[in-house]
């Protein structure tokens, strides 16, 4: 009995924003293999009710938010055709205040951030002023908004645990020695679908092979991404603040079979690696329980097998977006919030049709060179520069949408 007393005090509770995407439903399978561990206080989407449904009948939170008062309209309706007695229902919520009351809630240990997109920016901004563990799972909230996050985590004395594979990678490498002996880091990308695809083939892919990832299961936005290279500018970015790197000390190379996710180089050319299975389940992990470790649900490398490892450098030429990204990170201010809002621009774009594969790298570069440089010095700051940017971009997106048009217009015959 005392045992079991000793777990539940050491329990803690968990605040899950991006519930129902893919990196929620990952963490929530971590969660249901270490019920130990913790317990979900609340889960928070965007609009997919049936998934934060069965979410809810699962796990029972004591809060639930989703983006609109019309999604918990439904949400509210579903629990009560579901059975589930309403003496259990969560507390229901929406909107982005309400997103901010459950990452900040007393009761919350630790804040898993996964909303794409700066939807999830404020939310994880507060809980970091009030030095909650958070794991950052939101490239956005560094890439837009690096500089301000990462002064909050100095003062409040918050610990920010990355998710991402390569970055997850990284804190583990930089745990076997001094980090001022590190002199490089180096981030693994898969090369997405095209890395071997010519410069001039590229013009004619669509938006169903660019969403076909040869490694990882995604959400449509970051597959597009990985497709560009540009996901791994954002990892760059987003590498320069969590670990206090220059852009000049994160290399990036191509890694097809994903397994090596993240490499340290020493003073003394040195050279750690961090390897595991692509699941994403096992970084999850590594941020809920660290500085411990656990058995995780995801397969082992099985070392009796033969096996090959590719590495090769990217190519800044058919994937431009890369080198833009680490421009922008040099530039400093809201470059790289321009650079994420155009980017997502572009890519919904190109998902559409309105643009070809090559014109996303083209909306973002003219984008940059249209949106003047700031420093933004609060959150409402960030959120207005990527507004103006979207709409820069948008602008943008149209006006090269109707050159692809009437370029396409046959030319009439002359009488």
């Amino acid at each position: 009995m005392m045992a079991a007393a000793a777990h539940l005090l050491e329990m803690k509770s968990l605040t899950l924003l991006g519930s129902t995407g893919s990196i929620g439903a990952n963490t929530l399978d971590v969660v249901r293999h270490n019920g130990h561990l913790y317990r979900v206080y609340a889960l928070a989407a965007g609009h997919n009710v049936d998934a934060i449904l069965q979410q809810i009948i699962e796990f029972r939170p004591e809060v639930a938010v989703l983006a609109t008062s019309g999604g918990i309209a439904r949400l509210a309706a579903a629990l009560s055709d579901s059975g589930l007695p309403r003496p259990n229902w969560p507390e229901l919520a929406f909107g982005p205040a309400a997103l901010i009351e459950t990452a900040t809630a007393p009761a919350v240990d630790m804040v898993i951030s996964a909303i794409v997109g700066v939807a999830g920016l404020e939310a994880t901004y507060e809980a970091v002023r009030l030095g909650k563990r958070v794991g950052l799972a939101n490239k956005e909230v560094l890439v837009s908004g690096g500089r301000l996050v990462m002064d909050a985590v100095k003062e409040s004395g918050a610990e920010l645990l990355p998710i991402d594979s390569e970055h997850n990678g990284v804190h583990q490498c930089l745990r076997a020695g001094n980090r001022d002996q590190v002199t490089k880091l180096i981030l693994t990308a898969s090369g997405g679908p095209f890395r071997n695809t010519s410069k001039h083939a590229l013009h004619s892919v669509t938006p169903a092979q660019a969403l076909n990832h040869p490694t990882w299961r995604m959400g449509q936005r970051i597959t597009i991404d990985s497709a560009t290279l540009m996901n791994k500018g954002f990892e760059v970015i987003e590498a320069c603040w969590l670990f206090g790197f220059a852009p000049s000390q994160v290399d990036v190379v191509i890694h097809p079979q994903s397994t090596v996710h993240a490499m340290i180089e020493y003073s003394d050319g040195s050279v750690l690696a961090q390897i595991s299975a692509t699941d994403m389940r096992m970084p999850i992990q590594y941020a809920l329980t660290w500085p411990e470790r656990w058995q995780a649900p995801v397969p082992k490398i099985d070392w009796s097998q033969a096996r090959h490892w590719d590495f090769a450098p990217p190519d800044f030429d058919r994937f431009p977006l890369l080198k833009l990204a680490y421009q922008c990170q040099e530039a400093g201010g809201s470059a790289t919030c321009t650079l994420n809002a155009a980017d997502e621009i572009a890519v919904e774009a190109f998902l559409k049709g309105e643009i070809p594969f090559p014109g996303i790298a083209a909306v973002v570069e003219e984008t940059l060179s249209r949106m003047p440089n700031r420093q933004p010095r609060t959150v409402g700051d960030i959120l207005e520069i990527d507004k103006e940017s979207r709409s820069a971009a948008c602008a943008i997106a149209r006006e090269l949408a109707g050159q692809q048009a009437a370029a396409a217009q046959p030319v009439p015959a002359r009488v």
